[in-house]
């Protein structure tokens, strides 16, 4: 679901991206920081449905952008269970769900050439150094295109699997889904460098 934009005309939709990008950077860390009970863990869960709520994303839209990470969030949470208390698993949980759920709620309201604008902008005084904005916007635009693509691969690869009647495999899903992730790379380079992309 990365990259996946929402069209709509809400405060959050009109918010400048470089707005939306620091206010995420200051909310994640004040809840590292200030978020440290349950009850905190439930207002801050409160806060962000109403969000959601305000920028008009229906919830099957916002709960299938934090579904990637529930399994990993449930063993975090077994962790902290054993290791330390449930008070502190809640937290710990709910302040990295909250986290997901605000970057998804930047991306579900931003389109990411505005991303990819704003970053650019930022990182123009880095200039001097040696950066080069336009080639990081191009690497980040790369990256959050392959990650569907790479998804959707996996899923043709298990289909296929599936049609053929193939029992399952690690080796047999990983092979094929390498090699097309390999192509696919292959084919990306070339319409690149076919573009004039690092020419210089």
């Amino acid at each position: 679901m990365i990259g996946l934009y929402c069209p709509g005309n809400s405060l959050l939709h009109r918010m400048p991206a470089g707005a939306k990008l620091a206010l995420l950077v200051v909310a994640i860390l004040a809840m590292t920081v200030f978020v440290r009970t349950p009850v905190a863990v439930v207002v801050t869960v409160a806060l962000v449905a109403s969000s959601f709520a305000l920028a008009r994303i229906s919830w099957r839209v916002a709960f299938a952008q934090i579904r990637p990470v529930l399994w990993m969030t449930a063993i975090i949470g077994a962790f902290q269970l054993l290791t330390t208390s449930p008070a502190r698993a809640v937290v710990v949980c709910g302040v990295l769900l909250v986290s997901v759920a605000l970057a998804a709620l930047v991306t579900v309201t931003t389109r990411v050439t505005d991303m990819l604008d704003a970053l650019t902008r930022a990182l123009n005084p880095l200039r001097r150094i040696g950066v080069n904005p336009e080639r990081v916007s191009l690497l980040l635009a790369l990256a959050i295109r392959c990650v569907p693509l790479l998804t959707q691969i996996v899923h043709d690869v298990g289909e296929a699997r599936r049609a053929r009647g193939v029992s399952w495999s690690t080796t047999a899903l990983v092979t094929p889904v390498l090699v097309r992730a390999l192509r696919t790379a292959d084919a990306m380079g070339e319409a690149l460098a076919a573009r004039g992309v690092d020419d210089d």
